[in-house]
């Protein structure tokens, strides 16, 4: 797990007594509390948790089937039915959309909880409850309420049958913790799928389907209609599935779902979208059409089209939870302020200046693509170098391929996943896309970054300036989570 510098509130648990004797009448006179040490050993306590979880089954493995997390749930008392939901489901967006969602609902004054994965440095991103990730306490305390039916769950499988997997355990301890809170509603972000994922145990009365494209076609399949009818699981009942623009393939599959299960259905560019987009300094104005009618100036401070169509999508969420429709809108005041606190970590984020720094999770060819294209419609760099580490189990060519008409130079690099791709096998790629002469190999990404500033800084024409060079971190989660840490940013 990636370090971080993150202090940790210091809240105590039961029986802990950082006080010498009781408490005199002067508070003044009480010993301080050692916050030094309630955060060691938080920090402690969360390391020993997610060793215990590691010697589950990972993520990026899953064995098709929501019974041993259903089992789970049930022996918690179904938590997870304490709260409405609004599931997020997609190949792309979902965690910016799920943020956008939580800002919006918490806006309009709910309190919300919010699961999202894989995390970019820290475990507790993952469990957010207003706002925030929950106290590391928090996270060790949750775990240890779910650890005994935990057990009780893996003494009930067979020999061959697999016990709980990491991300089924996680996902229990966020259904949890929100009831514990309690909140008022979940935003729920599917890890892998949809149909087999452990957060559709969740009676969602919201579906939300980002753009759908190939990734994790090992589980999925390998078209974009297999691959939409496993995103398309998550659409319950009697519920509203609200979908992003999509390819004709997954369009055609997520809406004979809606028919097969008799769900309501609101589609970008039919019932709400974008209706326009300025580039603004800091982010983008947009006017957007909703469900409910349409709203003008609304700041959103990130960069992208894609990032344009995602708030739309989130309102729209958010509309159908509230039952808005046709001439019956949200507050609109309170929309643009809501959206105007959005932020999402490691997608497009700067870190850096002089010269700019930015970070993106891009770890697909479409989400590459997506991130080519902001950095050619918004940026003018004079000259931008890609720090790039990628999974092996990703399209690394296809995503070098997206990048190589907005990158002078790439940096290839490795991150400390043991997943990360050889840093020489991900080279001979590089050399392929872009020419021996624009690659460079650094296997330290801390390394790799200086490279890459080095190269954006440097000039052979005195009269040609230094300033307006750039540089991208990207290629996977991982790598952008490392970054962050590098630059001292906090979990967010």
């Amino acid at each position: 797990m990636p370090s971080d510098d993150q202090e940790f509130p210091p809240e105590l648990s039961e029986g802990d007594n950082f006080i010498a004797g009781p408490l005199p009448d002067d508070e003044s006179e009480a010993e301080p509390v050692d916050e030094a040490a309630i955060d060691a050993r938080a920090r402690r306590e969360l390391l020993a948790v997610e060793a215990e979880l590691d010697r589950r089954w990972p993520e990026t493995r899953i064995e098709p089937s929501l019974t041993r997390i259903t089992t789970l749930t049930n022996l918690l008392g179904d938590p997870q039915r304490a709260y409405p939901v609004i599931h997020v489901a997609g190949t792309n967006g979902k965690s910016s959309t799920a943020r956008m969602i939580e800002a919006l609902l918490t806006g309009l004054g709910l309190r919300v909880g919010r699961y999202t994965s894989p995390h970019l440095q820290l475990v507790t991103e993952r469990i957010s409850i207003d706002g925030a990730p929950i106290p590391a306490e928090t996270y060790v305390n949750t775990f240890a309420d779910v650890a005994p039916f935990v057990s009780m769950v893996d003494s009930g499988s067979g020999e061959d049958e697999p016990k709980l997997s990491k991300f089924e355990v996680l996902t229990a301890m966020a259904f949890a913790a929100f009831a514990d809170a309690p909140v008022e509603v979940a935003v729920l972000e599917t890890g892998l799928g949809g149909r087999w994922d452990a957060t559709n145990v969740a009676d969602a009365q919201i579906s939300v389907i980002t753009p759908v494209g190939f990734d994790h076609t090992d589980y999925l399949g390998d078209d974009l209609r297999s691959i939409a009818g496993e995103k398309a699981g998550i659409i319950k009942s009697g519920g509203v599935a609200v979908l992003a623009e999509q390819q004709p393939d997954a369009e055609r599959v997520l809406l004979e779902r809606t028919v097969e299960v008799d769900a309501m259905v609101a589609r970008a560019g039919s019932e709400f979208g974008v209706l326009g987009r300025d580039i603004a300094v800091g982010g983008q104005l947009l006017k957007l059409q909703g469900l409910g009618g349409v709203y003008d100036e609304i700041f959103l401070p990130l960069h992208g089209a894609h990032q344009a169509a995602n708030a739309a999508l989130a309102l729209a969420a958010v509309e159908a939870f509230f039952g808005a429709g046709k001439d019956r809108k949200l507050v609109e005041d309170v929309v643009r302020e809501a959206f105007a606190t959005v932020a999402t970590p490691g997608r497009l984020e700067h870190v850096k200046a002089a010269p700019t720094v930015l970070l993106d999770a891009a770890h697909n060819p479409h989400g590459a693509a997506a991130l080519a294209s902001t950095v050619e419609e918004e940026f003018a760099f004079r000259r931008l170098a890609v720090v790039i580490g990628i999974m092996a189990d990703k399209d690394a060519e296809g995503i070098l391929t997206a990048l190589e008409p907005v990158v002078s130079d790439v940096v290839v690099t490795s991150n400390s996943s043991p997943r990360a791709m050889p840093v020489d096998e991900l080279a001979a790629l590089a050399v392929r896309v872009f020419g021996e002469e624009r690659v460079t190999v650094e296997p330290r990404l801390d390394a790799a970054v200086e490279n890459a500033i080095a190269l954006v800084e440097q000039t052979d024409d005195p009269e040609e300036p230094i300033s307006g060079g750039g540089v991208l971190v990207t290629g996977s989660v991982v790598t952008a989570g490392e970054a962050r840490t590098l630059f001292g940013k906090e979990p967010a």
